[in-house]
């Protein structure tokens, strides 16, 4: 079976990470990079090994050899980006946030869906065999009935550029932030019934931290906080009547450990050895274009206009909105 050919739509930091995945994936070729500036685009091409370089992102996607698109952009271009690679018949994997709010995450699933393209949101931990490990220990009454998740993400990140600019869609929510919300709609399926949330607002207008309280029409309940400002332990916590789970790191899952109503350890699982952790959402890009899907199982569009949603409301609730919108 042939090769699937792989692009990088604005290489930055986080590209160098799905590069390296890539790179080890024996179904993907490491075909195209773009960038506005062509030198940037061939230092990154040179680098990891891939055969062209284009100085804009109009150039790649009319290149017909490129067949999946990974768009690493800042989230204010998102959207527009990931639509143009659309309209040029590219399959595309999207960064989370998926876009800035709901109504263009809509407009790109539709767009998609009617070219009977994949397009996947890069949401990581949604991929990763953790996700399946936590799902077994619910399922089969480890913790007994849960009734809680408690979770949070953050790192001193104010210097960097595009959290901190409005007009890249800065701020906590939208880059840590969705750890944790994730984290919770991965454990509570059933639909939000309140949300109450408040954030702390930098000088420049977007979110430092940031507080969410959801409460689940069956009564369930998530706790989370993101943080740009401090470093934060990035854990999740799953409470049942039995016992609890605790998930060390959110983004990139490193131990799963159960306790007992005692609080004592009663098992420590161990998270499969892995490349750097953006192999899984790639491969999964790989089983669901061969299957002619247009979006893949583990992440599909309904869960990712639940998450965004669930932003627009929040951002909402704090008055918060940004120029791309």
């Amino acid at each position: 079976m042939e090769k699937i050919k792989f692009a990088i739509l604005a290489p930055g930091g986080i590209a160098n990470c799905m590069a390296e995945a890539v790179n080890q994936i024996e179904e993907l070729e490491c075909y195209a990079v773009a960038s506005r500036s062509y030198e940037r685009a061939k230092n990154f091409a040179d680098k990891w090994g891939f055969q062209q370089a284009y100085g804009s992102y109009e150039e790649m996607v009319e290149d017909p050899q490129v067949e999946l698109v990974y768009v690493a952009s800042p989230h204010s271009h998102h959207y527009p980006y990931a639509k143009l690679c659309l309209e040029h018949g590219k399959h595309v994997l999207l960064e989370k946030a998926f876009t800035v709010n709901a109504v263009q995450a809509e407009e790109l699933i539709t767009l998609a869906r009617s070219k009977g393209l994949l397009l996947a949101e890069a949401f990581w931990p949604r991929y990763m065999p953790s996700r399946k490990i936590i799902d077994d220990l619910i399922a089969r009454g480890a913790i007994g009935e849960v009734h809680s998740v408690v979770a949070d993400f953050g790192a001193p990140l104010t210097h960097v550029e595009r959290l901190s600019n409005p007009e890249l869609a800065g701020g906590a929510l939208l880059d840590l932030g969705v750890y944790p919300l994730n984290f919770a709609l991965t454990v509570f399926t059933g639909e939000v019934q309140d949300i109450q949330s408040s954030a702390v607002m930098s000088p420049q207008g977007v979110d430092w931290m940031n507080g969410i309280t959801l409460t689940f029409e069956d009564g369930k309940m998530a706790v989370l906080h993101s943080n740009m400002l401090a470093y934060m332990d990035n854990r999740g916590v799953i409470y049942g009547d039995k016992g609890y789970i605790e998930m060390g790191d959110l983004n990139n899952c490193s131990k799963i450990h159960v306790y007992d109503e005692n609080k004592k350890l009663t098992i420590c699982y161990p998270v499969p050895e892995q490349i750097n952790g953006y192999e899984y959402e790639a491969m999964a890009c790989v089983r669901a274009i061969r299957a002619g899907q247009v979006e893949c199982p583990e992440m599909p569009h309904s869960e990712t206009l639940r998450l965004m949603k669930i932003l627009d409301l929040v951002r909402k609730q704090w008055g918060f909105t940004l120029p791309c919108e």
